[in-house]
């Protein structure tokens, strides 16, 4: 079985490659377009792996990480953040939270993208 991953991110076209490489690994993707949609989406479709950007309308990436690690639910769920913001103390927040993962997206591939997500599955096991 495939694992699902449920990719927040609301820039859609950025989500659409992400999503296209992710599936040509045999990765089932979800997206969600804002924090909201991504909580939810989390707590129903319970995914492998969360990709989560931290600029986000209604409920921002830190907001949606916090309630993420609040709910039985989910908190097991890892994540990754994928975001623009680099500098060291969004980077330290991100990791506080606990994300699994921090990746800047000007200094990535989508390859770079698989990479990370494969360590943090086959951390959890979940590979």
């Amino acid at each position: 079985m495939a694992n699902k991953i449920l990719i927040i991110e609301d820039d859609k076209l950025l989500k659409k490659i992400i999503s296209k490489k992710l599936e040509k690994e045999k990765y089932e993707t979800i997206g969600a377009v804002d924090g909201e949609e991504g909580l939810r989406l989390s707590d129903s479709e319970q995914p492998d792996l969360i990709l989560l950007d931290l600029v986000l309308p209604e409920t921002n990436g830190f907001e949606v990480l916090a309630r993420l690690k609040k709910n039985p639910n989910t908190l097991k769920i890892p994540v990754i953040i994928l975001s623009n913001l680099g500098d060291e103390e969004k980077v330290e927040k991100g990791l506080e939270l606990g994300a699994a993962d921090y990746l800047i997206k000007a200094h990535l591939d989508p390859g770079d993208i698989i990479e990370r997500i494969k360590k943090v599955l086959n951390k959890k096991g979940r590979n």
